[in-house]
């Protein structure tokens, strides 16, 4: 390519600011270069919340967000993951001590669909049944957080750490914990892309109806 066309090709490019939802209280999470502006819609970035929050303690937790509007010359996103990195959750794991994970998948207020993946560790090695136990309590607060709260107050819940010191609260009565974690929180699916697998389900469901239906007058015919 020749030098006069990478300059004009660099001309027609421009960089868009990444700013973060409200709830995230519109921080920059960096900048995107782009010919167009639809070529950057859908783009994920990467940030930490230590970097959000000028918190470098808290930079073990890594947060994704999806571009989903643009304007002249910046880019809007939502937030769509949280996870612990592989290192801090090593680092957590203890010889002689429990580790119980418990994965929740639900529907929240407002009919998105997410995935929720708590994790406690003891002081000490459970037993099963203590271990059954706290994972029971893990899964159901976790699923009354999930649908009792809208995606972003579920968010803030999360990232927050409320859910982590509610589940912490209750569990420690089993066995005692040195630590409760959300391993990962992931937006699986929109209201809409929801609503249409419920329709979906639902067209099934009528069509085999439908077929029982006729192979009984067949029969009786």
């Amino acid at each position: 390519m020749s030098e006069r066309s990478v300059s004009k090709q660099k001309r027609g490019k421009r960089w868009y600011t990444v700013i973060a939802p409200e709830n995230f209280d519109r921080k920059e999470l960096g900048s995107t270069f782009a010919d167009e502006p639809e070529k950057i819609n859908g783009r994920t970035v990467e940030s930490t919340l230590g970097d959000l929050n000028d918190d470098q303690g808290a930079n073990n937790v890594k947060l994704t967000f999806k571009i989903t509007d643009v304007g002249s010359d910046a880019a809007y996103t939502e937030f769509i993951q949280q996870e612990l990195t592989r290192d801090y959750l090593r680092s957590l794991v203890r010889r002689g001590a429990s580790k119980i994970e418990a994965n929740v998948t639900a529907i929240t207020k407002d009919d998105y669909r997410v995935q929720v993946q708590p994790v406690a560790f003891t002081t000490k090695k459970a037993d099963r049944s203590q271990e059954h136990e706290i994972r029971r309590i893990m899964t159901e607060l976790t699923r009354e957080a999930i649908t009792g709260h809208t995606y972003d107050a579920l968010t803030e819940s999360v990232v927050e750490g409320r859910l982590s010191s509610a589940i912490y609260g209750d569990a420690k009565v089993i066995y005692p914990l040195r630590r409760v974690e959300v391993k990962k929180f992931s937006l699986e699916a929109h209201p809409e892309e929801v609503e249409a697998e419920e329709e979906a389900a639902v067209s099934v469901d009528e069509d085999d109806v439908a077929v029982d239906v006729d192979e009984d007058e067949a029969t009786e015919a």
